[in-house]
């Protein structure tokens, strides 16, 4: 072997040599525990995870507010015969935004209850106090509750000043309320595909 051959193999040996221990570094840097006793790599997953979470709760924070918009219920329409008109919801109902003794409630359009009804919170905030005991007939089974007379009832411009409501329905929201046959009978209800009107008698 000349010495040209020896100094190439040195060489080549060294550069082996080198190469092998950056690798073994590097694989010990990856493998060693940080300062805080927690390896480097978990440290790195935790952020992934923090990443990952971070995102969908966003995209759900974003759907829900998708929702809410698209279900929200659409407005009044009165016409100039003033007639009101209420469009069909996305869900299939008619939700009117009204007051019940100049309380804010959104109603749901009930044709087949006796009456307005609103919860015992809502009554509380309205100040509904009073009235004669009474049974609801649900689809639950009786319910006691209450009634008062002569309460008065709006929805959008239209107002009816003398209104038999019933209070202490339960599974309402507080701001929620039904809009039954003690409002409706005043009017003439015309139900087509896409809206309910109330037409003044």
């Amino acid at each position: 072997m000349g010495m040209q051959d020896r100094d190439w193999w040195r060489d080549e040996q060294q550069k082996r040599e080198r190469n092998r221990a950056s690798l073994e570094r590097a694989v010990s840097r990856v493998e060693s525990p940080s300062r805080s006793g927690t390896p480097a790599v978990t440290g790195l997953l935790k952020w992934g995870h923090v990443s990952v979470v971070a995102f969908w709760l966003v995209v759900m924070g974003i759907l829900y507010l998708g929702m809410n918009h698209y279900l929200k219920p659409k407005p009044l329409i009165v016409t100039m015969q003033g007639d009101v008109k209420i469009p069909r919801s996305r869900d299939g109902h008619f939700y009117a935004v009204g007051t019940v003794n100049g309380r804010p409630v959104r109603f749901l359009v009930d044709t087949g209850a006796s009456m307005v009804t609103v919860s015992e919170a809502f009554a509380a905030s309205a100040g509904l106090i009073g009235g004669e005991p009474t049974v609801f007939n649900t689809a639950n089974g009786p319910l006691n509750g209450r009634t008062l007379r002569d309460i008065p009832v709006t929805v959008g411009p239209v107002s009816v000043s003398a209104v038999r409501v019933g209070v202490g329905l339960v599974g309402l929201q507080a701001g929620d309320g039904l809009l039954g046959q003690s409002f409706l009978s005043k009017f003439r209800i015309e139900l087509s595909k896409d809206e309910l009107t109330l037409r003044a008698l």
